[in-house]
């Protein structure tokens, strides 16, 4: 979300130390007016974030807070916001990170559900594929993609397929018992032809008188 990479300036860091009566509170919102052309964000409405491109963090505290909660508490402010924060908060922009880890998680979310009906619809494609496979008429078996494209309609440059609703195996079978019924019948037919080619044989008997 928002418009492109943010590049701020380095940060400025403001640490009061109140001696007197001077309230520090007051001191800050007069250095707030004074520098606001300096930090003021622009408000993403949309996205419910300040951008900060080329503005300079002023981040505030006191000495007294620093000794109470230490560097890591959250007692840091950065002009335009309200109540503290720890110093990598005030220095950087977590309603604007939020915001992005926001956009990405629905953008994957999209992503899978993309990826998720993509899964599903090839495996209805499958499916329907599938209920559409042939099966051997003579052992029942399903084709395999290799047979099946094997028995599909052939373009003119291809030989149709002799047996297309026979397996491959039971198509080895069928044609091995053709080709040995072939040579029986060429066996028989060659015999019958020899016995028509042969002629009768002559008896010459020699009788003595």
């Amino acid at each position: 979300p928002g418009s492109g990479l943010e590049n701020p300036y380095p940060p400025v860091l403001f640490v009061f130390n109140q001696l007197g009566a001077r309230n520090p509170e007051r001191t800050t919102a007069r250095l707030a007016a004074l520098t606001r052309h300096l930090w003021a964000g622009d408000k993403d409405y949309e996205a419910d974030f300040h951008h900060y491109d080329k503005k300079i963090p002023v981040i505030t505290t006191t000495l007294a807070d620093l000794r109470a909660h230490g560097p890591h508490g959250r007692v840091f402010g950065r002009l335009g916001r309200s109540g503290p924060q720890t110093l990598f908060d005030a220095i950087g922009n977590p309603r604007r990170d939020a915001a992005n880890a926001r956009h990405w998680a629905q953008h994957r979310a999209r992503e899978r559900e993309a990826r998720e009906r993509e899964r599903q619809e090839a495996e209805q494609r499958a499916a329907e594929r599938e209920a559409q496979r042939p099966a051997c008429a003579r052992c029942g078996t399903k084709f395999t993609e290799e047979r099946w494209k094997a028995t599909q309609a052939p373009d003119w440059n291809t030989l149709s397929d002799t047996h297309p609703t026979l397996c491959a195996r039971c198509k080895s079978r069928a044609a091995a018992a053709e080709l040995l019924a072939q040579k029986v019948r060429d066996q028989i037919e060659g015999q019958d032809q020899d016995l028509g080619e042969r002629k009768p044989g002559r008896w010459f008997t020699r009788w003595r008188t």
